[in-house]
């Protein structure tokens, strides 16, 4: 009875690491261009991010410009000639959210790619559990299961996104299909009337020129 109790905790242990991650990207940027980074967020989600310039070569100091839009293309932030930055927004739509990041060195000509670290964090992972857990006294394994629930709520919200994204898509499918089979009867009802006509008009044809 222990060991399968001790098997569930571990189990949940390690569903919690692996939904309440963060996603920490390691960028190469070419000295010209743009490197984009998208996640396809639901409504009303917070995001936290972090993102330095690592600097390898004591050398140079190359510098960063950030932007990153919503679904609708509105700027939720902008900075320029930076090297270390941060930014944190709660969504106001569902859809795909853009981090674009180029070099903006204005100190030089930068020799190389410039090497850039993204801290990505969503949803349960964004949340201070320290302040949660100073709020509400709460420490150790029930503060722990809290993430866990935490966790638990974001990956339901997630199958419920998913859901209507999926009924969404059905629509579109059904109404789509259903168009195209009225083309097609118009366009077969078309062929036939104009079919019909060439019939009769080469039937008055023939019958002006007294061939039948």
């Amino acid at each position: 009875m222990g060991k399968n109790k001790a098997s569930s905790i571990f189990l949940a242990f390690l569903i919690f690491c692996f939904f309440s991650i963060s996603q920490a990207i390691w960028i190469s940027l070419p000295a010209s261009g743009t490197k984009c980074v998208s996640e396809e967020i639901q409504h009303n989600v917070v995001v936290l991010a972090d993102y330095v310039v690592l600097q390898f070569d004591q050398s140079s100091h190359p510098t960063v410009a950030v932007k990153v839009t919503s679904p609708y293309g509105n700027n939720l932030h902008h900075n320029e000639n930076a090297t270390v930055g941060n930014f944190a927004f709660t969504t106001q739509e569902s859809g795909n959210y853009l981090a674009c990041f180029w070099v903006d060195n204005h100190h030089g000509g930068v020799a190389g790619d410039v090497n850039l670290n993204l801290d990505w964090k969503i949803g349960v992972a964004a949340k201070d559990w320290d302040s949660v857990a100073r709020k509400e006294k709460i420490e150790g394994v029930e503060l722990e299961l809290r993430k866990l629930e935490g966790s638990v709520e974001a990956i339901h919200e997630n199958l419920i996104y998913l859901k209507g994204r999926e009924a969404e898509m059905r629509t579109v499918s059904e109404t789509t299909n259903a168009r195209v089979a009225w083309f097609s009867i118009m366009s077969l009802g078309i062929c036939i009337a104009v079919s019909v006509l060439q019939l009769c008009h080469l039937k008055r044809y023939f019958q002006k020129k007294k061939l039948i």
